[in-house]
């Protein structure tokens, strides 16, 4: 199979906050031919870049806490526990993108920048894809509401010790994509990451 597929026909069914086209489209099957024509809706425009917040000194982890509509009804209460993060503009880079909304989200100051990986949310419906990264910060000071107003953010910083934080995963309040993935690799790299990034001062 050459993974081959056609596009009938798109069009914007919604332009709001969110950017929705629906597809009519055919591909190549497994076992050869083509499939029946399909008509699927997509979330377009979709990316962003997050950040594992990370102070090597104090082995601890900055995280934040909002309200997120698609926690309503399914998580109580809708706050969620998360990464900081953002979405990334055509003119900026992901890692820039970290950078503003450390500021933005819990003012803090990046030093070193790990990118920890790419990763596509939910192919069955959107194009949204996350650059996740560990970010180096110090946590001294960390704490207060953060956000901007005009986007009607109300962020609340959470300060944890990273064995704290990892205690959340796998039935705690580390219960979405970002955060789980960037906790378990952080859980894989701790050592090597604290050691590494202790030495180079």
């Amino acid at each position: 199979m050459k993974y081959g597929y056609r596009i009938v026909d798109s069009e914007r069914v919604y332009d709001g906050f969110l950017k929705l086209n629906r597809y009519r489209l055919r591909h190549e099957l497994y076992e050869g031919g083509e499939s029946r024509e399909l008509v699927r809706e997509r979330v377009e425009q979709l990316r962003a870049s997050m950040v594992l917040l990370y102070d090597p000194h104090r082995d601890q982890m900055i995280l934040v806490e909002q309200f997120r509509i698609g926690a309503l009804g399914a998580v109580k209460p809708p706050w969620v526990l998360e990464v900081v993060g953002g979405y990334v503009g055509e003119a900026e880079s992901s890692a820039e993108v970290a950078r503003r909304e450390a500021m933005e989200e819990a003012n803090c100051q990046v030093g070193r920048l790990e990118h920890i990986t790419q990763f596509m949310v939910s192919p069955g419906l959107s194009v949204d894809r996350i650059d996740l990264y560990c970010g180096e910060v110090d946590a001294s000071a960390a704490g207060g509401v953060h956000g901007l107003q005009h986007e009607g953010e109300d962020i609340r910083v959470v300060v944890m010790d990273a064995d704290q934080a990892l205690a959340e995963l796998y039935g705690g309040r580390a219960n979405s994509t970002s955060i789980i993935i960037a906790l378990q690799w952080f859980q894989l790299n701790r050592e090597q990451l604290r050691q590494r990034w202790l030495a180079e001062g």
